[in-house]
């Protein structure tokens, strides 16, 4: 797939500004690793090929385990992740799709119980930043190839 932007300054402007977003995000007491999980969960929920290689990629060299990548989309059915990553997986989904016109209430408990006000809006703001990196990659055609194997 070829990228359907070919002048990168065009998007200088776009990338600066979710840029701004992934700086103050390392700034904040979310572990990388938890980060990482975020995002894969929610590329993968909206199909974004180029976000899941990269965060695949990151999350391996942060020290994540390929297993729980390989079942992120099943994270439910299995104990690999602790109830604070089940939260923030929870959260993330509920965010990233919006059913029924909001997230629900036990949702919503369970990740401010597991982080606090401040964490939750932090958890938002990754979860914001990724599905907007999504609508980037996904109508701009972002290509996987300089994440893959040679």
């Amino acid at each position: 797939m070829n990228t359907r932007i070919s002048d990168r300054g065009a998007m200088q402007g776009l990338y600066q500004q979710m840029l701004g977003l992934e700086e103050y995000i390392e700034s904040t007491d979310l572990e990388p690793r938890l980060i990482h999980l975020i995002k894969m969960r929610a590329s993968q929920i909206n199909g974004c090929a180029y976000c899941m290689a990269l965060h695949t990629r990151e999350g391996l060299a942060d020290g994540e385990r390929v297993d729980r990548l390989a079942v992120l989309s099943a994270w439910r059915e299995t104990d690999w992740f602790t109830p604070r990553e089940q939260a923030a997986l929870a959260w993330t989904e509920a965010v990233t799709t919006l059913e029924h016109g909001g997230v629900p209430e036990e949702v919503f408990i369970a990740a401010r119980d597991a982080f606090g006000e401040k964490g939750l809006c932090d958890l938002t703001l990754v979860v914001i930043a990724i599905n907007g990196w999504n609508r980037v990659a996904i109508p701009f055609q972002s290509a996987t190839e300089p994440f893959s194997e040679s």
